[in-house]
């Protein structure tokens, strides 16, 4: 809040100062004469600067006060400029708030946060590249390797642990990647246009508004100074007091010219702050781009996830079955039961001997999956490579054909390319109608 009484206090305080270094005698050595002479000059420039300044802020002050209170009119800015304004305000507040957000999202732990933005802050100080930091599921796969190695690679909970931690390892490999693309395609742009952009069209609208407040105080004082005049010209004594009229019309004129001046660099500080402001469109276009790749890259992230994850469930499931069939005939892990009939690559004959040699369930399993739904085209969204025989490898942008079969994974779908026909996951492909 604005005091006033302290500002004139201080500006009579700073010229009593000025006052009484000029009345210090010289006593002693007149050698340091030049000296102090420089000293004395430092210093009288610092108070009058100071004075100066502090004279000013105290004619704002009392302007932005009488505004504010009703008693003093306030210029009001173009329309356009106002909404120019609102935009840029509106466009800092949210753009604040999704950085932080987004930012809690890729390190949900405040501590970690916090250690990882000083973290940040000092390499980029630096101007040093940040190191990769190890993710928690690259940790997590790490000890269930040493786990395993400590307990027995060759016993069932030892080759399980080195199942699931080699898996872990992707999934922080790929959680690692997606926190590198997100900070330099999303956040780094959203915090240099909050540290960049945002704080000089701050800076700008800060003198836009001491060059209103000017303004409004040359429209005053000229005001003033031509009631005064217009009230001595009524007066009955005109004559008598021409010198004074003389007096009050200098003091209209020159109320005039600071009016000009006013107005102009006014005006000239308007039209910077609209150039600026203006750029807010750009920056939304920008910022447009980067929430795309943002998007894409959690996409990927989710995918290869999901893509992850299956494979960890076959091969989990190819252990259960071949330790379950350790007290049989035969230890080997027994193929996934559609995969003969999905490779294509078998007659029908073939498939059902070997799933009969098998599993008497799995044939009643295999034959009431022969009956398939209607066919529909798919764009392949990314790139897929087969992991058996049973999958069909995938190029991104391509059109295929995909169906569905009675009691499949609803995760998965039958895709064929000419003669080729194999399992492809849901996830790669963007049904068409």
């Amino acid at each position: 809040m604005f005091r006033p009484d302290r500002i004139q206090r201080c500006v009579s305080s700073a010229a009593t100062s000025s006052q009484l270094v000029r009345r210090i005698p010289l006593q002693g050595n007149t050698a340091a004469l030049p000296a102090c002479s420089a000293l004395h000059g430092i210093m009288d420039f610092n108070v009058k600067k100071l004075a100066s300044d502090a004279g000013v802020f105290f004619t704002r002050a009392v302007q932005f006060t009488e505004e504010k209170l009703g008693q003093a009119e306030k210029t009001e800015l173009d329309p356009h400029l106002e909404n120019l304004i609102t935009r840029a305000d509106s466009t800092k507040n949210w753009t604040e708030k999704i950085l932080k957000q987004t930012e809690v999202l890729l390190q949900p732990n405040p501590i970690d946060h916090t250690g990882a933005r000083i973290e940040e802050f000092i390499y980029d100080k630096l101007d040093k590249k940040l190191p990769s930091r190890t993710t928690n599921a690259e940790l997590l796969g790490q000890y269930m390797l040493e786990a395993a190695s400590d307990l027995g690679a060759g016993t069932p909970y030892g080759s399980t642990l080195i199942i699931v931690g080699e898996y872990q390892k992707r999934l922080g490999g790929a959680e690692r990647e997606f926190l590198q693309t997100s900070a330099s395609t999303f956040l780094t742009p959203l915090r240099n246009f909050l540290e960049g952009d945002c704080r000089t069209i701050s800076k700008e609208r800060r003198l836009l508004e001491n060059r209103r407040l000017d303004l409004d105080i040359c429209k005053a004082r000229l005001k003033k100074a031509k009631q005064a005049e217009a009230k001595a010209a009524a007066a009955p004594d005109f004559q008598e007091t021409r010198p004074r009229n003389y007096v009050l019309s200098a003091s209209a004129s020159a109320a005039e010219h600071e009016l000009r001046v006013a107005q102009t660099e006014f005006d000239r500080q308007a039209e910077v702050t609209r150039l600026l402001l203006e750029g807010i469109s750009s920056t939304h276009l920008n910022h447009l781009r980067c929430l795309q790749d943002f998007a894409e890259a959690q996409a990927t992230y989710y995918a290869q996830c999901h893509h992850y994850m299956q494979d960890l469930q076959r091969e989990l499931s190819r252990c259960a079955n071949a330790v379950g069939g350790s007290n049989s005939t035969t230890a080997v892990c027994p193929k996934p039961v559609s995969s003969a009939f999905l490779s294509g690559q078998t007659s029908s004959g073939e498939a059902v001997s070997s799933l009969s040699s098998q599993n008497p369930s799995a044939l009643a399993i295999q034959q009431t999956q022969l009956p398939v739904t209607g066919t529909r085209k798919a764009k392949v969204l990314y790139d897929y490579d087969a992991h058996d025989s049973s999958e069909l490898s995938l190029l991104a942008d391509e059109l295929i054909t995909v169906y569905t079969v009675p009691g499949m994974d609803p995760d998965w779908l039958i895709g064929e390319r000419g003669n080729e026909k194999g399992k492809v996951p849901v996830t790669y492909l963007e049904l068409l109608s």
